[in-house]
C-alpha cells in the first residue's frame, strides 16, 4: 500500500532527529515540558508528511507531468513560459518549507512581513522555471546559465542589506522541498520528453535554477530595505508550560487551517483551469486527482501542526541550552551529527539518488552519492554552527565555498554539475528548515548573537556543501572509470603484441 510505504520513508527521515534530540535530553540538554510536546510533534510531523507525499504522488505530480506535456504540444513558447511562471509560484506559495522560514523570519525580524517574503520567494521560483524550461527548448548550456545567475547573484549580494543575505541564501534551499521538487521535476520531465534532445542532462538541473530565483528574490528586498529594524526583545519561549500537552496543539488548529487554505487555494483554482483547458482528465483520473489534494491538504495541516507545537520549540530551546551550558566541541559536534542524519534521511534525497542511479544505469551508485552528501552537509551544519559560536559573516564561506563549485565544473563531467546543483536544492528539506534552522536561532540567542546575522545561513550551507562534495564524486568516478576503461583496452591489445 502506498501509504505505508511513504509512511516508512517519513518515519525514516525523522525518527533519527528524534532518537537524537531525546538522547540529549536525557544526557546533557533537559527540555523539560518542551519534551512530550516534541514527540508528538514529531509523530504529527510524520504521519503528515506520509499523507502528504502520497497526494504529491497521486495528485501533484501526474498533473505536472500531463501539464507539461500539453503546453509543450500547443506549441507556443509564450503560454509555455507564462505558464510556468504560474505553477513555480503557486507550488512555492504551497511549500511547507518556505512557510516555515518565513515564520521563523518574521520571529527575530517582526518588520519583514511573512507573506511578502513568501510571495517574493514564489515570484523567483515561478521566473526561474521559466527559464528552466526554456533551457530545455533551446538546449541552453546549463553551466553557462549557472555562471552567469551565481554571478549576479553574488553583485546583488554586495549590495543589499546584510540583514537578507542569510535569509536569501537560506530561502534558496527552503524553496525546494517536497512539495516544489516533485512537480518542478515532473514539468520538466514532460516538456523534456516531448522536447527530446538529450534526455539524460535535460532530466537534471531544474532544481538547480528554480533555487536560484528565490535567493535574488530575497536579496532584491534587502537592496530597497533600509533594514530590518529592532529584534524582539524576547528569547526562546518555553511553549507548552502552561498548556496542557492536547490543550496546546488544539490551539494551534484554526491558525494551522488559515495557513494551509491559503496556501493550497491557489494551487487547487490552478489545478481546475488545467482540467477545464489543457489536461482534461477521464473522470476516474480526475477523482484520483482531487483525492491526492485532500491528502495534500490533511497532510500539510499534520505537518505545520508538528513543526509549530513541537518541533520548532524543541529545536531552539535544545540549542540554547547546548550553545549556552556546553562545551563548543560538544556544540559543534551535535550540529555535525544533525548534518548527517538529517541528509540521509531525507525523502527527496532518496528519491534523487535513485533517479541517478537508474539513469546512469548504474554506473553512479546511490550508496556513494549518499556518502558523499552526508559527508558534505555534516560539514556545512558544523561550519554553521562554528559560526554562530564566532559570529564570523557568512560571506567568508559562500565566496569560498562557491568559487570551489565553479572551479570543479572545469573538471567535472556535465551530468555530474547538474546532479551536484539539484542535490543542493534537496538536501535542505523539512528537517532542515524546521529543526535545524530552530537549533541554529537558539543557539544564537543564546549566546546573545543576532540571529538574522549569525543563525540564518544554515540552509545556505547545506545546499552549498553538495555542489562541492557531487562535483569531486564525479571526478573521482569518471577518472576510475577512464583508468578501467585503459587497463581493459591494454589487456585487449596484449595478446595482439606478443604474436
Amino acid at each position: 500500500m502506498i501509504f505505508l510505504e511513504k509512511l516508512r520513508e517519513s518515519a525514516i527521515s525523522v525518527l533519527p532527529i528524534m532518537a537524537l534530540v531525546s538522547l540529549l535530553h536525557l544526557a546533557v540538554a533537559p527540555l523539560g515540558a518542551l519534551f512530550p510536546p516534541f514527540l508528538l510533534g514529531g509523530v504529527l510531523i510524520i504521519i503528515g508528511l506520509s499523507f502528504f507525499l502520497v497526494g504529491a504522488d497521486i495528485g501533484v505530480l501526474p498533473m505536472g507531468q500531463r501539464a507539461g506535456s500539453a503546453l509543450v504540444h500547443k506549441r507556443n513558447l509564450p503560454l509555455l513560459l507564462g505558464a510556468g511562471f504560474i505553477i513555480g509560484f503557486i507550488i512555492t506559495v504551497a511549500e511547507p518549507d518556505v512557510q516555515v522560514l518565513a515564520a521563523q523570519v518574521m520571529d527575530v525580524a517582526p518588520s519583514i512581513s511573512a507573506r511578502n517574503l513568501v510571495f517574493m520567494i514564489a515570484a523567483g521560483v515561478g521566473l526561474f522555471v521559466s527559464l528552466a524550461l526554456l533551457r530545455v527548448i533551446f538546449q541552453f548550456s546549463l553551466r553557462v546559465l549557472l555562471l552567469l545567475f551565481y554571478a549576479l547573484l553574488f553583485v546583488c549580494a554586495a549590495l543589499s542589506s546584510p540583514e537578507f543575505l542569510g535569509v536569501g541564501f537560506d530561502a534558496g534551499g527552503a524553496t525546494t522541498g517536497p512539495m516544489t521538487v516533485p512537480f518542478i521535476l515532473a514539468l520538466g520531465m514532460g516538456v523534456a520528453a516531448v522536447r527530446g534532445g538529450n534526455a539524460e542532462n535535460d532530466s537534471f538541473g531544474f532544481i538547480g535554477l528554480a533555487s536560484i530565483g528565490p535567493i535574488m528574490a530575497v536579496l532584491l528586498m534587502g537592496m530597497l530595505s533600509s533594514g530590518t529594524g529592532e529584534l524582539p526583545a524576547e528569547s526562546v519561549e518555553s511553549a507548552g508550560e502552561s498548556l496542557s500537552l492536547l490543550a496546546a496543539f488544539l490551539n494551534l488548529v484554526p491558525e494551522v487551517l488559515h495557513e494551509v487554505l491559503v496556501a493550497l487555494g491557489p494551487l487547487f483554482l490552478l489545478f481546475a483551469v488545467f482540467q477545464l483547458t489543457l489536461v482534461r482528465m477521464p473522470s476516474q483520473q480526475l477523482l484520483r486527482l482531487i483525492m491526492g489534494l485532500v491528502y495534500t491538504f490533511l497532510g500539510l495541516v499534520l505537518f505545520f501542526l508538528g513543526v509549530k507545537g513541537g518541533f520548532m520549540p524543541a529545536g531552539r530551546e535544545l540549542g540554547a541550552l547546548i550553545a549556552g551550558t556546553q562545551p563548543s566541541a560538544l556544540f559543534i559536534s551535535a550540529g555535525v551529527l544533525f548534518g548527517a542524519l538529517v541528509v540521509c534521511a531525507e525523502p527527496a534525497v532518496w528519491v534523487l539518488t535513485v533517479q541517478v542511479e537508474e539513469i546512469s544505469g548504474g554506473s553512479i551508485r546511490r550508496s556513494l552519492m549518499l556518502a558523499a552528501l552526508s559527508l558534505g552537509v555534516a560539514c556545512a551544519v558544523g561550519m554553521a554552527m562554528f559560526r554562530i559560536l564566532n559570529g564570523i559573516s557568512l560571506w567568508y564561506f559562500l565566496i569560498p565555498g562557491y568559487l570551489l563549485s565553479f572551479g570543479l565544473m572545469r573538471f567535472c563531467p556535465p551530468l555530474f554539475t547538474a546532479i551536484a546543483f539539484d542535490s543542493g536544492g534537496v538536501a535542505s528539506g523539512p528537517m532542515a528548515s524546521t529543526f535545524i534552522l530552530a537549533f541554529a536561532l537558539g543557539a544564537s540567542n543564546a549566546l546573545g548573537g543576532n540571529p538574522i546575522l549569525d543563525a540564518f545561513g544554515v540552509i545556505a550551507l547545506i545546499a552549498m556543501t553538495p555542489l562541492i562534495a557531487i562535483q569531486a564524486l564525479g571526478i573521482l568516478v569518471t577518472r576510475a572509470e577512464n583508468k578501467t576503461l585503459a587497463l581493459s583496452r591494454h589487456s585487449q591489445h596484449a595478446p595482439e603484441d606478443k604474436a
